[in-house]
């Protein structure tokens, strides 16, 4: 196809159109919804493989809508009444359909490309660490683009009418819909097992992703190469549906999206840890002493460096041999609702923690003793808000720092904090030092295990 053609295609074609309905309306729905693709660590534009897998979130509402506008393009020839005319010229009919089928690929592929490059340009902003493993969860959120128009002209060539383009739309809404419900369900680790859903090889025969939960995590090479079998048998039905003629050839035509769909099932895991997938070169450890952050925090490093050192060395000083020897980003991904896994050798931490991302300086320092001493036991992706914990961890900072008494907690329920706190150091200060030690070890204790209550622990009580 010369660029003469391509001219004329683009000019008489919807190609353009689909293509800047898929930009546009993916940058809209980016930048005009406040939601869980702005927050933290796995911000569409704080890594490479976020941004990726964010953008392929979006194919949820773009893949229908490629897939009518597809359609809407397959019935070009119907809607000016040469079909007959155009069969009876020499030209094969291949070539026809490869001429409009490539520029609309072109469009589209190019759209989305462009959506890549608008969250690309503000990743190399905010983060040092660059690598290729991104490019095929991109690479197959293109090809779907171009499989769902492609099978959308196919569909609508095969079956020629004003109705096929809303039901083509309207029954790629759906079947998104149903891949996005046929998540399994498991339980988690926790004791009362709070349910959450887990993807499933069915579900991953969706253009579309799950939202993104860590930042560590991307799809298998598994993954990618079933989506890609699947995909490219639907766009091969596609294009064979639009070039044939005869009913016999139209029904042959589709065999290739069957035998791609069986195929992709085959491929893809069945095992739900198979599926998302620990990048391990963004897991690895970045140190500065003592002090560690994965690869794809390493421009935090710096600032985080001199306070963390400081915290070791107070609670060093405070607790003895029993203080933890290390700062180190926690890499550990489980799943939502478990109960968190602390370490008494090191103070674990998490840049989307608030606490510990918002802060600096000796405010960090304060926030990483909190993380080394009561590091909170909430069901990882729950948030909330214990009294007893947080007057807790008001006690442990000041007792290790040598403060006069806790300092206010920055909460709405300070006061409620406060009038808990108070009594509670006032008694703890009263003891001897080796019987504030001992308090102050069994409330650690308890804290990093979360099978016992900080506070009753601090305040000679039984666990929970």
């Amino acid at each position: 196809m010369n660029i003469r053609i391509l001219r004329i295609e683009l000019k008489r074609s919807v190609a353009p159109w689909a293509g800047a309905v898929v930009l546009t309306a993916a940058l809209a729905f980016l930048y005009l919804v406040d939601a869980e693709w702005w927050r933290g660590t796995t911000a569409w534009t704080a890594q490479w493989t976020t941004l990726a897998l964010w953008t392929r979130s979006l194919l949820f509402y773009l893949w229908p809508i490629v897939v009518g506008l597809g359609s809407l393009q397959g019935l070009r020839d119907h809607r000016s009444k040469t079909v007959e005319l155009l069969t009876s010229t020499p030209r094969p009919a291949w070539h026809r359909a490869a001429t409009s089928a490539g520029t609309t690929a072109l469009t589209l592929a190019s759209a989305f490309a462009l959506l890549v490059l608008v969250g690309g340009v503000q990743v190399l902003a905010n983060t040092e660490y660059t690598h290729l493993g991104w490019l095929p969860i991109s690479l197959v959120g293109a090809l779907s683009l171009v499989a769902g128009a492609v099978l959308g002209m196919g569909v609508a060539r095969a079956l020629p009418s004003a109705l096929t383009p809303p039901a083509m739309a309207m029954g790629a809404f759906v079947f998104t819909v149903l891949m996005s419900q046929s998540h399994s369900r498991t339980e988690t680790s926790t004791a009362p097992g709070f349910p959450i859903t887990e993807p499933t090889r069915i579900s991953l025969l969706s253009p579309a992703v799950q939202e993104v939960r860590d930042a560590l995590l991307t799809l298998s090479a598994a993954v990618h190469a079933g989506q890609t079998i699947w995909l490219l048998g639907m766009a091969v039905t596609g294009f064979a549906l639009l070039v044939a003629t005869a009913p016999r050839t139209k029904v042959i035509a589709l065999a290739p999206v069957l035998a791609g769909g069986i195929i992709a099932l085959l491929v893809l895991p069945s095992d739900p840890r198979r599926i998302y997938v620990m990048d391990e070169t963004a897991a690895e450890l970045v140190c500065e002493g003592p002090v560690c952050v994965t690869r794809t925090q390493q421009a935090r490093l710096a600032d985080l460096a001199d306070p963390g050192r400081k915290a070791l060395s107070l609670m060093r000083g405070a607790l003895g041999g029993q203080a933890p020897v290390s700062v180190r980003e926690d890499h550990a991904v489980l799943p939502d609702g478990s109960t968190p896994r602390w370490s008494r050798e090191a103070v674990l931490f998490d840049f989307d923690d608030h606490t510990v991302a918002s802060a600096k300086d000796e405010e960090l320092t304060r926030a990483l003793i909190v993380k080394g001493m009561v590091p909170g036991c909430a069901p990882v992706g729950w948030e909330s808000f214990d009294l007893k914990e947080v007057a807790a961890q008001s006690i442990a900072v000041a007792w290790v720092l040598g403060e006069d008494e806790p300092i206010d907690s920055p909460s709405a329920a300070s006061s409620e904090v406060r009038a808990l706190a108070r009594p509670a150091w006032k008694n703890l200060r009263a003891l001897p030092p080796a019987e504030q030690l001992s308090r102050i070890n069994a409330m650690r204790t308890a804290a990093l295990s979360c099978k016992g209550d900080p506070f009753d622990a601090l305040s000679g009580g039984a666990a929970r």
